[in-house]
């Protein structure tokens, strides 16, 4: 036995914010987009008699290792011992959710190696356990995310994006930045904070009945961490202004961030401007897209 999945970045292409629920989440509404920067995670027999997760990258507990565990207790596969590797592509700690796709792509591992009949469904209920953006990424494409990201609707089209995608060596702690952020919510006061039933009801409408491009909306593709992750990394602004001049129709943070992201029209036009910036960014510039329906399917390898 020997699979391989990728495990697909998500771009937050918006993401509203509640208020925190008594279990110390917060309910949030965002649209996700799988693009084509990706994790290659590889399962294999292991040559002892326990689980290994190879990932150097990855010095705390990996999520991948907490997927793997849990999918054994849940439907009770014992047997035999895997290796799985994982060769990372996605920033770690940069809003991207890298290390959910990892675990996800082990859930999709698992249930082929196992032959265990297990339902996407079974498996985004496992996946809440394990992290709020592993439920989404268990079944990677486009899906409204809501709760505190146990609650996915898959979404029937897969947005047109063409992306560029500027990444940086220096990561942010999501629970941080969700700490700043109710700092400055604080600081408003509560007039200002987000009206999430009406704002959710808007970005729902727009979803349901725009076509394939969310620049349709662009006015509504906005990011509430945005304000906290640019004070705690300030350099993120300078890839926002290189964005909006390489001609981005509209550029945000992903998710807790620092990663920044431009949408441009095309994809001839993504490419022209991560050539431009390139050279003109301390971190990495990549051109993405949407990944297609099939990207993550698991195959076996030689």
């Amino acid at each position: 036995m020997k699979l391989v999945t990728r495990a697909p970045a998500k771009l937050n292409l918006c993401l509203y914010v509640g208020e925190r629920r008594p279990d110390g989440l917060h309910e949030i509404y965002s649209l996700f987009q799988a693009v084509t920067l990706a994790d290659i995670v590889t399962m294999e027999l292991a040559p002892g008699d326990s689980d290994e997760i190879v990932c150097p990258e990855v010095e705390d507990e990996n999520l991948a290792a907490v997927a793997l565990a849990r999918f054994r207790e849940r439907f009770a596969w014992h047997r035999p011992a895997v290796r799985v590797t994982i060769s990372k592509h996605i920033p770690i700690a940069g809003g991207l959710g890298g290390g959910s796709a990892d675990a996800g792509a082990v859930l999709r591992l698992a249930t082929r190696g196992s032959g265990v009949p297990a339902t996407i469904e079974e498996l985004q209920e496992l996946a809440v356990a394990i992290g709020s953006d592993v439920p989404s990424q268990v079944d990677p494409g486009s899906h409204l995310v809501m709760g505190a990201g146990e609650l996915v609707e898959r979404l029937p089209k897969t947005w047109h994006v063409a992306v560029v995608l500027l990444t940086s060596d220096h990561g942010l702690h999501t629970g941080g930045v969700y700490e700043f952020h109710d700092r400055l919510v604080s600081e408003r006061g509560h007039a200002n904070v987000r009206r999430m039933e009406h704002d959710c009801a808007l970005l729902h409408e727009a979803v349901t009945t725009s076509g394939y491009n969310p620049l349709e909306f662009a006015s509504l593709l906005q990011n509430d961490l945005e304000p906290a992750a640019l004070e705690l990394f300030p350099e993120a602004r300078n890839a926002l202004a290189l964005l909006h001049e390489a001609g981005a129709e509209a550029a945000h943070l992903s998710g807790s961030g620092p990663t920044a992201f431009g949408l441009f029209e095309t994809r001839e036009a993504a490419e022209a401007a991560q050539a431009a910036i390139a050279p003109r960014w301390n971190g990495g510039a990549i051109a993405v897209r949407q990944a297609p329906s099939d990207y993550t399917l698991v195959r076996t390898s030689d």
